[in-house]
């Protein structure tokens, strides 16, 4: 079949299928009723509008619905890591159902956050996701918040199930035996610090695992790079704390960790590392590094789902508050027994 220059219109794609436009339609547009049409047709659907170019009429549909198809996304900024990760699984669910989205990065500005919400509902967006955005009111959309750690009305926030995640990672240490383990704690601003900070704390009494002062650190400065965590490791260095194991609060800082701390120690024969997250690089390190892994993807993922699900039941439609995800340890090179006296 010849399709004009242009490419085809829904009715020729229709055609070049041999099935009825209403079924092209619903399935393009991930109409709820798609669900009844089998998935082999789908599939043959969604290849074909590949192979031959079909665009459908954004604006048209748009008209018809009365709606925008389009959803606001707010995240730090755009870099390697975590951010990076939830909107990738973002932007897989939201291609896959029509959906165009705007990302703002805000530098966790407060006047950023508070505004780039209005700026967006002026540009008509149905709904919002947030990514490790601290929220002080509700959107006047519905909204779904990933690393969000506060009720606030018409929000769902994903969260990571912390104490989970501090006990794996602390145990896999103790297991090795080490006792005397430091930690680089998060920026303020950043939406888990605290939460992981308390839930490091309720692990570490559970395993009877003492933290002492003296071997505690906190990120400083915006930078999504290593740099912060190479800044971090030095100051403890620096106060010739004595440590045989250090967690970090992020992938990034604990690849700045390990920089500064191949200047003079061997890793991990010496002292072992344990990031968060588990970013693309971490596998890539040397050694490669041992890391608590965020679904990150599949965060993003859920994130799109939950909010395009509430978008379409409308105000009546119930919404869950808050919804967890597990972590998974993934031990790598970067860790290995104490080198403890006997």
């Amino acid at each position: 079949m010849r399709m004009a220059a242009k490419g085809p219109s829904l009715k020729m794609l229709a055609q070049h299928l041999g099935l009825a436009p209403a079924t092209v339609s619903v399935v393009l547009n991930n109409s709820p009723v798609a669900a009844t049409i089998p998935v082999s047709t789908r599939d043959r659907i969604f290849a074909a509008a590949r192979a031959l170019g079909y665009r459908p009429n954004f604006l048209a549909r748009s008209l018809r619905a009365g709606r925008s198809f389009t959803i606001g996304v707010l995240v730090p900024e755009v870099s390697e890591g975590y951010a990076a990760l939830v909107l990738s699984g973002i932007e897989d669910y939201l291609l896959t159902a029509g959906y165009f989205y705007f990302v703002a990065s805000h530098r966790h500005r407060p006047d950023l956050i508070e505004e780039y919400p209005r700026l967006l509902l002026e540009r008509a967006v149905e709904g919002f996701i947030m990514v490790d955005t601290p929220l002080k009111t509700a959107p006047r959309a519905p909204a779904v918040s990933v690393s969000g750690h506060h009720a606030l009305p018409g929000v769902t926030n994903i969260r990571l199930d912390h104490r989970l995640a501090a006990r794996q990672a602390l145990a896999h240490l103790q297991s090795l035996g080490h006792s005397r383990i430091a930690f680089i704690k998060g920026q303020p601003f950043s939406s888990d610090t605290q939460t992981r900070w308390e839930a490091i704390q309720h692990a570490a009494a559970e395993l009877g695992l003492e933290i002492s002062p003296d071997r505690v650190v906190q990120l400083s400065g915006d930078f999504p790079t290593p740099e912060p965590g190479l800044q971090a490791t030095r100051q403890l260095l620096a106060r010739q704390s004595d440590f045989s194991a250090l967690f970090a609060f992020n992938d990034m800082s604990a690849i700045g960790a390990l920089r500064a701390l191949r200047e003079s120690r061997r890793i991990p024969e010496e002292v072992s590392i344990v990031g968060f997250d588990d970013i693309e690089s971490a596998a890539f390190q040397h050694p490669a590094l041992t890391t608590v892994r965020q679904p990150l993807r599949a965060m993003g993922e859920l994130a799109a789902r939950t909010l395009l699900a509430r978008i379409q039941a409308g105000k009546s439609g119930d919404h869950p508050r808050i919804m967890t995800v597990k972590p998974e340890l993934v031990i790598r090179a970067s860790t290995a027994p104490c080198p403890c006296p006997p």
